[in-house]
């Protein structure tokens, strides 16, 4: 069973808003990744548990007010999209399913993730600091598009 659509409008739109792209299908999360073989990418499975909203989404909006910026956005919603969340997790390899999670590629390959207990409790801003040094070392110094 899923969650219904207008009870995850409102967490949609928040990541919509820093720029994420919704991948809703399997297909959308393939050419996501495709696309995602040159440059940074980050790929986050968002979720209406309260990690999500109290950690993961503030710390994305920090992390990406910095300078240094992923080139590709993208996230799928655990609970919703469910074919979409399973094809993003297949490429997590090594990794059991998350909600929420957060992957970082660099020229298509995992170089960071962050599972539902590195999430869980932390407080958003030392979050956001994680991710945004991990964006940084990964652009390598690359001014950000």
């Amino acid at each position: 069973m899923t969650y219904p659509e207008d009870v995850i409008a409102p967490l949609r739109a928040e990541m919509a808003a820093l720029g994420f792209d919704e991948l809703r299908t399997a297909d959308a999360v393939d050419r996501f990744m495709a696309e995602s073989r040159e440059g940074v990418a980050l790929l986050a499975v968002n979720s209406i548990c309260g990690c999500a909203a109290g950690t993961m989404r503030p710390a994305l909006a920090r992390a990406l007010s910095h300078p240094a910026r992923p080139h590709r956005l993208g996230t799928v919603f655990a609970g919703h999209d469910v074919d979409a969340t399973s094809q993003a997790r297949s490429y997590f390899t090594g990794y059991a399913p998350s909600s929420p999670a957060v992957a970082l590629y660099r020229q298509g390959e995992l170089i960071l993730m962050l599972e539902r207990h590195h999430i869980k409790g932390q407080h958003p801003s030392l979050l956001a600091e994680e991710l945004a040094a991990a964006v940084r070392r990964a652009l390598g110094g690359e001014a950000a598009a």
